[in-house]
């Protein structure tokens, strides 16, 4: 997996994403553009159209955010208006897609003891841009640092920060969205700029999440989940052993016109099944038990470890495992089962 360090001004930031990582990020182009047609019936002029009407909600809440994108477009040498529309594709398909993952927080012993905090999940999405993936390290002034794994051109996904604020993403198909609050991917950028659990649920929940999905945030004292509808978020905290547990679907109540499809039936299952899995594992368990549950393949193949089963489907390009309080992860690249590459990321190298 390639691996991006880009550090300077917003701007500088973006750019060296833009040009170390171009090849990706016209691949990731092509892959989201042909994807809008299929799916959405989106022509590729369309989509630039639509991914506009996020820029007023940009400018006010995260410009910096925005000159960043400005310098992504620029070192990959493509339009402004694509880098933006890979960034709020989530609002732009108004619940077409169907990525998504099962995800796991656990704060080991009580809230403000010693014991780790985990945070851990699969991503599963279409194999051909598991190529299009990048490790993404990012140093700012005034910001904390961070590690990220991300789709080449998005500048806000999975991953942690040097203050050891981890951030999770589930899809929920919930049609709807609200350009006024922030868009998907970019609030889990800001999670990643926040310096504390609650500092991001505040900041999240004052300003709004601009489409349906589940982010699960977390750092050294353990984590929560947000249920986010393009009108509400619904907290989930974690229970007695300190755990949140998420596939893909709204596990609580939402406001009424909020509909989850639950595009993947096997999501019902899944968080079922990583519960069962995480009940086994005792009070204290190690890095490699977590990295057990992620291969976990019963109810192939809409498994914990997710495989193909036709033309279009989704698989896991990704298992990333955290330890917050150590601000450290190991990553698989690939299938748990079937890797195709493993490496650690920490701010203590």
């Amino acid at each position: 997996m390639l691996h991006v360090t880009a550090t300077g001004t917003p701007h500088e930031i973006g750019h060296t994403h833009g040009s170390l990582a171009a090849a990706q990020i016209h691949r990731t182009i092509a892959f989201y553009k042909s994807k809008f047609l299929s799916d959405c019936k989106l022509s590729w002029s369309e989509v630039l159209t639509l991914a506009s009407k996020s820029i007023p909600t940009l400018e006010r809440h995260c410009p910096a955010l925005l000159q960043e994108l400005h310098g992504v477009a620029q070192g990959a040498g493509v339009k402004f208006e694509e880098i933006l529309a890979l960034n709020v594709r989530t609002e732009i398909v108004f619940g077409c897609f169907g990525d998504g993952c099962t995800a796991l927080s656990w704060k080991v012993g009580e809230k403000g003891s010693d014991g780790q905090s985990w945070l851990a999940q699969n991503w599963d999405w279409q194999p051909q841009q598991g190529e299009n993936l990048i490790r993404l390290t990012i140093q700012q002034e005034d910001k904390p640092g961070i590690k990220m794994i991300t789709e080449a051109g998005l500048i806000g996904k999975i991953g942690f920060n040097d203050q050891g604020v981890g951030v999770c993403l589930n899809a929920v198909k919930a049609k709807g969205v609200g350009w006024d609050r922030l868009p998907v991917h970019l609030a889990l950028r800001l999670v990643l700029e926040s310096r504390s659990k609650d500092e991001a649920v505040g900041m999240l929940r004052e300003i709004g999440v601009a489409a349906a999905c589940h982010v699960l945030v977390a750092d050294a004292t353990g984590g929560v989940g947000l249920e986010c509808s393009h009108v509400d978020i619904k907290v989930l905290e974690p229970d007695a052993k300190g755990r949140v547990f998420h596939s893909n679907h709204f596990l609580v109540p939402h406001v009424d016109g909020v509909d989850d499809t639950v595009f993947w039936q096997d999501s019902l299952t899944r968080v079922e099944r990583i519960r069962e899995l995480a009940d086994g594992l005792g009070e204290r368990p190690t890095r490699e038990e977590f990295e057990g549950v992620f291969r976990d393949e019963q109810g192939l193949p809409g498994a914990i470890c997710r495989a193909v089963k036709e033309v279009g489907a989704s698989e896991t390009l990704f298992s990333i495992v955290m330890e917050l309080k150590g601000r450290k992860a190991s990553v698989i690249v690939g299938r748990p089962t079937e890797p195709k590459e493993r490496f650690d990321m920490s701010f203590d190298q």
